[in-house]
């Protein structure tokens, strides 16, 4: 039987995906490495493994933050290692090209392996959550909610890739499917300069709009807008 890995399409699409670093991707590894440290500070996280790190600005942030003494990176696109490797971040020890599912490190290895918005890209996300949980006592999962009133009925694939669309409910009905415990979920909006970065004085009133309507009716919110649920996992 042939061993499962990223399919010839989704690697073509993101071997070249990453040219250098972003403003963007920094302005938004803000808001995903604080619901790390947030969810996790509480937990040993000496050694961290950071699946689909992109071009490293969550590692970056987590470096600053003197966050985990050890970080670990694997990914499996050819820009993003590259990228990662030319950035010489403190505090990160290696980034190696992995196939997408089989993590190349032993049993318990790091305290906590991050999966910050990785499984809406991934063909087979439990296989994923079922490696990350092995190589790591703990494991942070981070998804847009996507899976709203206004997701389109039918697929279009396009180039940022999504292929998996959640709620609250179904991230964290994935997660115990994979035999993990949730010891904390939390439902966030990214930050305010986030909205300005992409919309301008517009974002402002959307930033103002969502957040209000998330702290006076979560579950209408997450019906009608995309939020992003951080989960801290550890297997049962």
């Amino acid at each position: 039987m042939t061993e499962l890995t990223v399919s010839a399409r989704l690697k073509e699409n993101y071997d070249s995906y990453y040219q250098g670093e972003s403003e963007w991707r920094a302005l938004g590894a803000m808001d995903k490495a604080e619901n790390i440290v947030q969810l996790c500070r509480a937990l040993p996280h000496d050694n961290i493994l950071e699946i689909g790190s992109g071009e490293g600005a969550i590692l970056k942030r987590l470096s600053d933050l003197k966050f985990g003494e050890n970080l670990y990176s694997i990914e499996i696109s050819e820009s993003a290692a590259s990228t990662i490797g030319s950035r010489n971040i403190p505090r990160v020890r290696e980034c190696q090209l992995f196939d997408g599912y089989h993590i190349p490190y032993s049993d318990r290895k790091f305290e906590l392996a991050v999966l910050s918005h990785v499984l809406e890209h991934a063909e087979h996300p439990r296989l994923l959550l079922y490696e990350a949980s092995r190589v790591a006592e703990c494991v942070f999962v981070e998804v847009p909610l996507e899976d709203t009133v206004r997701l389109k009925r039918d697929f279009v694939f396009d180039r940022v890739g999504h292929i998996n669309f959640y709620s609250w409910k179904t991230i964290r009905c994935l997660v115990q499917s994979c035999g993990m415990k949730v010891l904390s979920q939390t439902v966030t909006n990214p930050s305010l300069p986030v909205y300005q970065y992409d919309s301008g004085r517009t974002g402002i009133l959307k930033y103002g709009i969502k957040e209000c309507l998330r702290w006076a009716s979560p579950g209408l919110a997450c019906s009608l807008f995309t939020y992003h649920c951080s989960l801290i996992c550890r297997k049962e």
